[in-house]
């Protein structure tokens, strides 16, 4: 089950949060982070909302059972991502301090707003995520060769009326013309919860596990 804290700090934002750790953690182990950033809908200042998709919720209500730690901060209401680089960045370094967490396998996702905050935040430190998968989020296309570096892979529902599906395509087609490799799974039939196909089951995970940031090559 994931636990709820608060992140103090002087200097930025004091995110809470929830985290997961994984079955019979061992603090003397390493382990990949999944950094994890949720939509509009659960801003606020209960961070139990934060379960409501993505992975968490699998953990709530499945009792899922996952081979990495996961840590998903709550962004508060009438703001986004966006506003919270550096303090969503402090977080991660302390994070990383704080738990066990092997550097060459930090992981960033997030569905619809944390779709975008992914690229966002990609963007602002490419070097510290060996892989993304932004979910039914927007993009800035002109600023996409910032994470050709990065193994990335979009969802997007093809029925998508609050974020549309071209802004997933066109951030598609920009990193991959700036020298990526990104790979996009449309979602047909599906509309903006796309989260329910990307989070769904291992496949997603198990993509994003193969790579290391350490030599930059799959596992």
């Amino acid at each position: 089950m994931y636990t709820k804290h608060k992140w103090e700090s002087e200097n930025h934002y004091n995110f809470k949060y929830l985290r997961y750790l994984p079955e019979d953690f061992d603090k003397s182990k390493k382990y990949p982070l999944v950094f994890f950033l949720h939509g509009a809908g659960e801003r606020g200042d209960d961070p139990d909302i934060v379960a409501l998709h993505g992975y968490l919720q699998y953990v709530k209500e499945e009792n899922a059972e996952y081979p990495f730690i996961i840590i998903a901060p709550q962004c508060p209401e009438g703001k986004y991502w966006g506003c919270f680089t550096e303090s969503l960045l402090a977080f991660l370094d302390w994070t990383c301090e704080d738990l066990p967490v092997d550097k060459s396998r930090i992981y960033l996702t997030g569905l619809s707003m944390g779709g975008t905050g992914t690229f966002m935040l990609a963007m602002a430190a490419p070097e510290t995520f060996a892989a993304i998968a932004p979910v039914c989020g927007s993009g800035i296309c002109w600023y996409a060769g910032a994470i050709k570096d990065i193994p990335t892979y979009i969802f997007h529902g093809d029925c998508d009326t609050v974020v549309p599906i071209y802004e997933s395509i066109t951030m598609l087609k920009n990193i991959n013309l700036s020298g990526g490799n990104a790979i996009m799974e449309i979602c047909h039939g599906v509309g903006h919860n796309a989260w329910d196909v990307a989070y769904k089951g291992d496949k997603l995970y198990k993509w994003m596990l193969k790579f290391s940031k350490e030599d930059n090559k799959q596992l």
